[in-house]
């Protein structure tokens, strides 16, 4: 029996007080009735569009009840809400999310899967398309950024392979391109924290949970192994410490870009902050040779296992939580017990985040062989005899080896994405890689490569624009500034001299096993190819004054290019100004500008912002990181200050008040554990480029510049 055959057939009962009146409902199938269609639709139109204010009917009586509920938490807890912003400058303002919905939900419409639909407190399901800051703009993420809720758009990347496979030089070099595109990125690195946890390293303020150091103390007194006497050793700081998560290897020397920095707390409290700090007890020391590593070794497994899940969980909250769009575990996660260990912690915790694992095999001895000098110089054998150190360095890779599951049909089989790199890219497989930020990944890593060579970075000459103050425009070089290309084309040979010589002295003292007072090799990739000469690049913008500046470089010495990806940003209606002009003719421009230099972008045809040159410069920094070559890159104000962020390691927000005065060439050559820095500095009297041992990266003097 149909709902209109049923009880719902007969006649209305009359009016009861307060209660709104019923149409009368018909059988379907009675042709005869005493209404005629007009009538009878009238009637129905009515009916549906009476308020009803009955209790609902005992079926729905549930979810009416629910829907005056808080809303559910979300994956990660319940996300507050935040106002929009007013008024006419509320565009370019960054949102959390979009307003609440006004739109009546839809019967026809079911959420996706049992989670809760996409609104304004939850997390997005399905990851949106690109987000790209400075180049794409929507409500959810007006600046480009990937929104909070865009838990879909994330990325966990999880590093898979055996010691010395370069793993941790490669997610530094991960995290600094990602930083510097701009999606925040952080390194999580369980070797570190094992180190603390097993009472042989550093403390790491904020990363060890008092339960991780309750479990240690346990299994320190259970396997009995090292001293009593813990004065030695550091303690273990309280967990409200922050801390800097270190991008590029070390800590970028930017003292005079935060001037109003608190002074550093060498891993205590303040009293201030503090009265009254947790002292805990440091465990005593495990173990840490190759039998600590033994899968024999219960406790040194079971500590492992809970430093790396514990660790995890820190990655998670940061980008879950605290605004973070990629973290990276860096770790061996060498069997497939432990990955899939992994992955599930991570959907316990989330569904819909992306996971990558990402290894590095090498198969190449030499490179390997390099990659364990390499390691001799790493925490966990500083100090000791580089001989011994090999040998138990060796011993403790055999003990990886014997559990070691590479990755295979097994992370196919369970629809696990990943990408294997073999020889630091020599040969790399991939399965599964979809994400906008894992193909960003994986593009990258297919570019870069671990040769020695040098990259030069200087802007032009003294241009007759530089003269007159004036910013942008197509002028030609002052007298001065032929004099500077004159002299850096003399200095930038005779470096690129040195550096043959010095190389092929490196190669020629090279030996391994190393002899007790050995160094390790600046860079792993020690090959017989390390002695050919290397081409050297010059490259320039389309502008006068670039390529003015490298008009004494002999075109069949250095290969000279001119790319337009280098060119000055663009100052639109400001082109040809002076920023006095700038601040009295155009005084809202000028102070929005002054506000956030980063995101601001100049009125006008062709106008451009400091994103627009991190977006276009993205091409050039893959070629160098693909290239063997040296290089030197003869660009412009803005040009100089986002290669010279790139490279360092740069925070954000240090990007577009970066100190690059003229007459100043910067050097950078890389290496495994970050990249070296120097600076030179012309003199207009001696007409000679002189060395700056002291030189640090600052803000610039004038805040307009």
């Amino acid at each position: 029996m149909s709902v209109l055959e049923g009880s719902r057939h007969s006649s209305p009962s009359p009016e009861s007080p307060g209660t709104p009146s019923q149409p009368p409902v018909y059988h379907r199938h009675n042709s005869k009735t005493k209404y005629s269609d007009l009538a009878r639709a009238a009637i129905m139109t009515s009916a549906s569009s009476t308020p009803r204010l009955e209790a609902e009917p005992s079926l729905n009586h549930v979810a009416y009840h629910s829907s005056l509920m808080p809303p559910p938490k979300s994956a990660f807890g319940r996300i507050p809400s935040k106002s929009l912003p007013h008024g006419a400058n509320s565009m370019g303002r960054a949102l959390t999310d979009t307003p609440l919905p006004s739109a009546p939900g839809s019967p026809q419409i079911s959420a996706r899967g049992s989670a809760p639909p996409s609104g304004s407190a939850t997390p997005k399901l399905r990851a949106t398309t690109l987000d790209i800051p400075g180049l794409t703009r929507s409500k959810v993420s007006p600046n480009g950024q990937i929104s909070e809720r865009d838990v879909g758009a994330k990325l966990v990347i999880i590093m898979v392979g055996l010691p010395a496979r370069g793993k941790s030089y490669i997610v530094k070099k991960i995290a600094r391109y990602l930083n510097w595109l701009q999606h925040p990125t952080r390194i999580f690195n369980v070797g570190d924290r094992r180190r603390v946890a097993a009472g042989r390293g550093k403390p790491i303020p904020d990363r060890t949970t008092e339960a991780l150091r309750e479990s240690v103390r346990r299994m320190s007194s259970n396997t009995g192994a090292g001293s009593q006497d813990t004065a030695d050793h550091d303690l273990l700081p309280p967990p409200a410490v922050k801390t800097d998560i270190l991008v590029n290897g070390e800590v970028a020397k930017l003292d005079a870009l935060s001037p109003t920095s608190p002074p550093p707390t060498n891993g205590t409290l303040s009293p201030e902050s503090n009265p009254e700090p947790i002292q805990l007890p440091a465990p005593e020391p495990m173990d840490q040779s190759a039998s600590f590593f033994d899968p024999q070794n219960t406790t040194g497994k079971r500590l492992r296992e809970q430093v790396a899940h514990e660790t995890l969980d820190e990655l998670l909250k940061y980008v879950l939580e605290d605004g973070g769009s990629v973290g990276i575990l860096d770790a061996t996660n060498h069997t497939q017990e432990r990955r899939l260990s992994l992955i599930k912690h991570i959907r316990d915790r989330d569904e819909n985040i992306n996971v990558l694992f990402l290894e590095s095999r090498c198969q190449d001895k030499n490179l390997l062989e390099a990659n364990m000098r390499l390691k001799l110089s790493g925490p966990d054998y500083r100090g000791k005899d580089p001989v011994s150190a090999l040998r138990d360095f060796q011993q403790r890779v055999e003990q990886y080896e014997k559990s070691y599951q590479k990755l295979d049909d097994f992370e196919e089989e369970h629809n696990m994405a990943y990408c294997s790199m073999i020889d630091v890219g020599r040969k790399m497989i991939s399965f599964q890689v979809k994400g906008f930020l894992s193909i960003q990944t994986v593009t990258y890593l297919m570019n870069f490569n671990l040769a020695p060579r040098q990259i030069w970075i200087t802007r032009h000459g003294e241009s007759m624009d530089n003269v007159a103050g004036k910013i942008g425009g197509d002028s030609s070089l002052s007298p001065n500034g032929v004099r500077y290309a004159k002299a850096l084309e003399k200095f930038v040979g005779e470096q690129w001299k040195l550096w043959e010589e010095n190389q092929a002295r490196k190669q020629a003292n090279t030996h391994f096993p190393p002899l007790p007072g050995d160094t390790t090799p600046p860079n792993p990739e020690y090959t017989a190819q390390t002695l050919v000469e290397r081409n050297f690049c010059v490259w320039t913008s389309m502008l006068k004054r670039s390529i003015e500046t490298s008009q004494f470089f002999n075109e069949d010495e250095y290969d000279i290019k001119q790319m337009r990806m280098l060119d000055e940003l663009n100052a639109g209606y400001m082109e040809g100004m002076t920023y006095s002009e700038i601040r009295h003719k155009f005084q809202h421009e000028y102070e929005l500008r002054k506000r956030d230099k980063l995101s601001y972008r100049y009125p006008g045809p062709g106008g451009e912002g400091y994103l627009d040159v991190i977006n276009r410069l993205g091409k050039v920094i893959l070629e160098i990181e693909r290239m063997t070559d040296h290089a030197l890159i003869i660009g412009h104000r803005s040009i100089s200050r986002v290669l010279l962020a790139y490279f360092m390691g740069l925070k954000q927000e240090d990007i577009s008040d970066l100190d690059v005065p003229l007459g100043v060439l910067y050097m950078l050559e890389p290496r495994p554990y970050g990249v070296e820095f120097k600076a030179f500095r012309w003199d207009p009297v001696s007409d000679e480029f002189r060395y700056e041992p002291d030189y640090r990266m600052r803000r610039a003097i004038d805040p307009q510049a």
